[in-house]
């Protein structure tokens, strides 16, 4: 997909900082879009289908993390890459955020160059996994469907944050494969995006919480393997 074929939204309640995000990241030739809070953020994707939603995290009427899971909810949007903006860079801020379905984190004020950097990883990544086949890989009474973002228990379906459910297809694609948390960080999150030490640890106990696997196993001071 040519870069002129993405589609952006920028979501941010400061007139200023959507128009200056605009003009830099439309000149690259992406088709840009804007949204005042996340009301109108919704409507807007509903109509456009962007690829990537810049979504800044303090905001009236729904604040960011709350636009974001209300995003994932939408039909066929487990896919669309969803960056937060946001002048607080504690650990547990992150946190929330990718619990919430977001891939990524940028702390204001805002570097366009630096922006600009983050999205063109992110949808170089996306368009690798657009390639993929549309496999379902079965393992013990589970069945993970890698594209659908679907992951079954049976006949039960079970619904995971993004995030988590790319770092299960990970463990899943290598079974007994032991994943450091630096090769999760590269593989899940990519070398130039920065996230708290505590992120992993927190998703997989998330995984274990919410999908009954029992065999992730924690492999002290490396990583996780999915145990066969």
């Amino acid at each position: 997909m040519k870069t002129s074929n993405y589609k952006i939204l920028i979501v941010d309640d400061e007139k200023d900082v959507r128009e200056i995000l605009k003009y830099n990241i439309s000149k690259e030739g992406y088709k840009v879009f804007t949204a005042g809070n996340g009301e109108e953020a919704l409507k807007v994707i509903k109509a456009k289908k962007p690829h990537l939603i810049i979504l800044d995290v303090m905001m009236p009427v729904m604040d960011g993390y709350q636009t974001c899971s209300e995003i994932r909810r939408l039909p066929k949007n487990n896919q669309t890459i969803i960056v937060f903006l946001s002048a607080r860079n504690e650990d547990y801020s992150q946190i929330i955020g990718f619990e919430a379905g977001g891939d990524d984190y940028v702390t204001k004020p805002v570097n366009p160059k630096v922006l600009l950097s983050r999205i063109k990883a992110l949808l170089k990544r996306r368009k690798k996994y657009e390639k993929e086949e549309n496999d379902i890989i079965t393992f013990g009474k589970y069945q993970l469907n890698k594209n659908e973002y679907i992951l079954y228990k049976g006949d039960e379906q079970i619904t995971l944050p993004k995030k988590q459910f790319e770092i299960l297809r990970l463990l899943v694609s290598e079974p007994n494969h032991v994943f450091s948390r630096e090769e999760i960080f590269e593989k899940i999150w990519g070398d130039d995006v920065i996230v708290g030490s505590r992120t992993i640890d927190v998703h997989i106990r998330k995984i274990r919480e919410i999908t009954g696997i029992g065999n992730i196993k924690t492999m002290k001071g490396i990583g996780y393997k999915l145990e066969v």
